[in-house]
């Protein structure tokens, strides 16, 4: 591994650890995901999984499921992005999952080139096709 490699897998786990702190703003209890946005070495946005602006902060229903109109990290990332004055052509997500097919979908129509995660969500559909749209994907494992 060259010392340009080196540098960013050192920036990757360093905006992996950052995305795991912001997936403690979560209130869901079966799972906290954080997500960060960066281009050009600026986080353009974050987000976390939780329920839209409005509604009550309770992410699963009384049998412990997921409530089906909870937004994922990645999701709450980009719409944010939406709405402020950025866009994220060619900026890199890191997430603390990997990404499911449809936030991948958000993902290659937000213009996002790269994707770091830590760890693998149980389906493997949301990587295949970002990897299918050429968007480079990275397993940051932490040591």
């Amino acid at each position: 591994m060259n010392s340009k490699d080196n540098k960013q897998s050192e920036l990757d786990l360093r905006y992996i650890r950052m995305a795991k702190i912001w997936a403690e703003n979560s209130y869901c209890k079966r799972r906290q995901v954080g997500a960060i946005v960066v281009k050009d070495k600026m986080i353009i946005s974050d987000g976390y999984n939780g329920t839209p602006s409005g509604f009550e902060n309770v992410c699963e229903d009384e049998n412990g499921l997921t409530k089906p109109y909870v937004l994922h990290a990645e999701a709450n990332a980009i719409t944010k992005i939406a709405r402020s004055g950025n866009n994220s052509d060619g900026a890199t997500l890191y997430v603390t999952s990997s990404p499911c097919i449809e936030c991948a979908k958000l993902i290659i129509q937000a213009g996002i080139k790269r994707v770091v995660y830590s760890d693998a969500y149980r389906l493997n559909d949301g990587v295949e096709l970002l990897q299918r749209a050429g968007i480079e994907v990275v397993h940051a494992k932490e040591v």
